[in-house]
């Protein structure tokens, strides 16, 4: 994409605010809970009251600027202001409304993919068994332990994985709540709360407050200032540092093998945090609280950190005990090395979904459902997709834009949806954006040390 720019100057169109309210109500209630939208709806209240003053002193003369990024040498996509967003919002919700309701048939599709991802878990830890049984009884050469050792990490990695982005992602979206005779605990409402959370989804991240995090923070303001996952703001403090290029790199290496227990723990405590201070009018927290001698720290500590901690890298390892205090450290050794392999994969699929220098940034909350549906597409990116196996290994990410479009839709509907959505993006003229997922990391890197930036929609 040429980093040549034209600035051209739009007039804002005004509308009321009642017609603006019940806009901004039409496009919350299609990807979140009635619940959910009254929960926004107290926040932009509070929000509204603490920014009332700096409002009046805007004009409605105001203009804003609209930066058009040409695409190629002969051809450039339809300009954000010119893009139909009434029609668009009626041609993808027809294409929704044209694959029904969802059944047992899309029930039993996310059974299937439970079940490969339970298979990859139990034979990593089989193969733990084998490792240390074998130490025991034979004794293993340093190549045979790591080989067999990395072997488990990675298939229990692949397993945890699975649990999160192909099980409990559409799970906590509500995408089978409306099966019929669906079990609880199937049921955004019924999965990974209070102890069964040890049961269904036990992970360094707390399920409720990856919820609000995920679903309400990140998929409603996707790409304004408010969504949490951010990368490109994220990262200024090493962007801005006179850090050397390679060692920023490295550090991302780093990072990404640490980063569920570095970032997504204590980033979701702090926005679940701050949505119980903005009902108090209290200051926000910008920082994290890592501290167990801190309120917030304690909290990451009890609730996040030691219950999955102590549960994977003590209480596994020492299931292995009767087989030797010398299995027991194999364990160990195995289970961290699964847990970075996990953070890693689990990075890979999930961060470049939105970060790179072609993904587009915005500057005003959407107004309307049919610009929400915009937003989505041109704030997202796919990976390849298809055959299963594939979509698996990627825990269905490589279909966020239809994700984004409809989150609360199971894999299977997004996997029907994909070429109809491709396709109407080439009616709307919209860049469908879709590379294999070892580019869109490479992308992302690059957009992590400050090599790129993120494409701005100002004004909008």
């Amino acid at each position: 994409m040429s980093n040549q720019a034209k600035k051209e100057e739009i007039e804002v169109p005004e509308i009321s605010e009642m017609e603006a309210a019940n806009n901004m109500l039409t496009a919350r209630e299609a990807i979140i809970s009635t619940e959910e939208a009254e929960e926004l709806s107290k926040i932009e209240s509070i929000h509204k009251e603490e920014t009332e003053g700096a409002e009046k002193t805007t004009t409605k003369e105001s203009k804003h600027t609209f930066k058009e990024e040409k695409i190629s040498a002969d051809h450039v996509y339809a300009k954000y202001e010119d893009v139909d967003k009434e029609q668009l919002q009626r041609d993808l919700e027809e294409i929704k409304a044209s694959l029904g309701p969802v059944g047992q048939e899309d029930f039993d599709h996310l059974l299937k993919l439970e079940r490969w991802g339970r298979a990859f878990t139990l034979s990593g830890f089989f193969m733990i068994y084998v490792v240390t049984a074998l130490e025991v009884s034979i004794g293993l050469s340093t190549f045979g332990f790591w080989t067999l050792g990395i072997i488990a990490a990675i298939l229990i990695g692949v397993g945890n994985v699975a649990r999160w982005a192909d099980v409990t992602h559409p799970i906590l979206h509500g995408a089978y709540d409306k099966v019929p005779n669906i079990p609880k605990q199937y049921t955004k409402a019924g999965y990974a709360r209070g102890t069964n959370r040890y049961f269904h989804w036990l992970d360094w991240i707390k399920p409720e407050a990856w919820e609000y995090e995920h679903n309400i923070m990140h998929h409603y303001h996707l790409g304004e200032d408010d969504d949490p996952d951010n990368v490109e703001r994220n990262m200024q403090w090493l962007i801005q540092s006179k850090t050397p290029m390679f060692l920023r790199r490295i550090f991302v290496y780093i990072f990404a093998a640490t980063w569920k227990f570095t970032y997504y723990a204590p980033n979701t405590l702090r926005i679940l945090e701050n949505k119980e201070r903005r009902k108090r009018r209290e200051p926000e927290i910008d920082d994290y609280e890592l501290s167990p001698f801190t309120e917030n720290g304690a909290k990451l500590w009890k609730n996040y950190y030691l219950p999955y901690g102590i549960t994977k890298f003590v209480a596994m390892p020492l299931l292995f005990l009767p087989l030797g205090w010398g299995a027991v450290w194999s364990a160990l050794i195995i289970l961290l090395m699964s847990e970075a392999y996990a953070n890693l994969h689990s990075f890979l699929v999930i961060v470049p979904n939105h970060s790179a220098g072609d993904i587009y940034q915005f500057s005003e909350p959407h107004k309307s459902q049919g610009e929400f549906y915009l937003r989505q597409i041109m704030g997202s990116v796919n990976y390849n997709t298809g055959p299963e196996w594939l979509d698996f290994s990627q825990g269905f990410l490589n279909y966020q834009i239809e994700h984004h479009l409809f989150p609360n839709t199971p894999q299977s509907f997004q996997q029907k949806m994909q070429p109809l959505v491709k396709e109407l993006c080439k009616k709307h003229n919209i860049e469908y954006r879709q590379d294999s997922v070892w580019k869109r990391i490479s992308m992302t890197v690059d957009l992590m040390v400050g090599k790129t930036k993120l494409l701005k929609v100002d004004g909008i």
